[in-house]
């Protein structure tokens, strides 16, 4: 059994597709086989224990960021209709390792921005937009948000153990 609390989401349930149970998901993860691969998976409603299922098959819908999942023992669109809102999850210890300069979203998400050669704190990192370019959306401390490019010329140092990262915005850029 896996602990309580040791689980990652990786997509959201948002919608029936069809009548014969097919779900629309909204994936937070950049490794479509979490989807589209056969096998066991777990679904968590709020922040009960999660719930062991079978995905029997998964597809992306072409041009869009959705994938299609049917999961076995939901087989009708009111029985899916049932877990919408639910979220796809993992065990935070079954990520993949990545290499150097890159980052697992939920490892982001929390840290603290900093700015300048004293490196003070300006904000906290509340969501990664995945899109054309990656974006951070920062809160500032001030509390208003901005949307910072997630690349090495802004964002030159992260360090994920210490959760913090450094921000070199050009000028202007978080007055937007």
């Amino acid at each position: 059994m896996i602990e309580e609390g040791k689980w990652m989401s990786i997509g959201e349930l948002v919608a029936p597709q069809g009548l014969r149970g097919d779900i629309r998901i909204k994936p937070s993860s950049d490794f479509p086989e979490r989807f589209t691969k056969p096998g066991k998976r777990w679904i968590q409603k709020g922040n009960e224990l999660p719930t062991e299922v079978n995905l029997k098959k998964g597809t992306l819908i072409p041009g869009k960021s959705i994938y299609v999942i049917t999961i076995e023992g939901v087989s009708n669109r009111s029985s899916a209709e049932e877990i919408i809102g639910w979220k796809l999850v993992i065990p935070e210890d079954s990520r993949p390792s990545l290499s150097k300069d890159e980052y697992h979203y939920f490892d982001l998400i929390g840290l603290e921005a900093r700015k300048g050669p004293k490196k003070t704190v300006i904000g906290y990192v509340t969501d990664l937009i995945k899109g054309g370019n990656d974006l951070l959306e920062i809160e500032l401390v001030e509390g208003k948000k901005v949307l910072v490019p997630f690349v090495k010329e802004i964002i030159p140092e992260i360090e994920i153990k210490e959760k913090w990262l450094l921000i070199d915005p050009p000028p202007g850029l978080l007055e937007l």
